[in-house]
């Protein structure tokens, strides 16, 4: 599926904010945490396109406490349990990009990646990401 994400600038400032100087900002830690599909990659500053419409609707992700990869891999974490999106009622396009959002909508882009293999999306499919097949890697 993803072949793992990057972080966006809002998350390593966050991050940093939080790790280095103890402070919470801009809602972090995030309540719950959001996949979102793209038919175009967003990057470090957001951007890309989302798919929008024909029922489509972000859904929720859980992910697994991370494991410790070695003194060279970093520290990685996977989805928890499958992420089921609901049947397409029109075709969503080429599904090439996922991102982590925040919120369920709007919101903040937090991590995004680019699929190992681009998806095409058509009215009547579903697109249904395995447990385990999301994962975020630290280094």
């Amino acid at each position: 599926m993803a072949t793992g994400v990057a972080l966006t600038h809002l998350a390593e400032k966050a991050l940093l904010n939080y790790m280095l100087r103890n402070t919470a900002t801009g809602g972090f830690p995030p309540a719950a945490v959001y996949v979102g599909l793209f038919t175009t990659a967003p990057d470090d500053q957001g951007g890309g396109t989302e798919v929008s419409g024909g029922s489509y609707v972000r859904q929720a992700v859980s992910f697994a406490a991370p494991t410790d990869n070695g003194a060279s891999s970093g520290a990685q974490t996977a989805s928890a349990a499958d992420v089921i999106f609901p049947a397409a009622s029109a075709d969503w396009g080429t599904i090439t990009a996922v991102g982590l959002f925040d919120a369920l909508s709007g919101g903040n882009l937090l991590m995004y990646g680019s699929l190992a293999a681009a998806q095409t999306v058509n009215a009547g499919s579903q697109f249904v990401i395995p447990a385990g097949s999301l994962s975020a890697l630290l280094d």
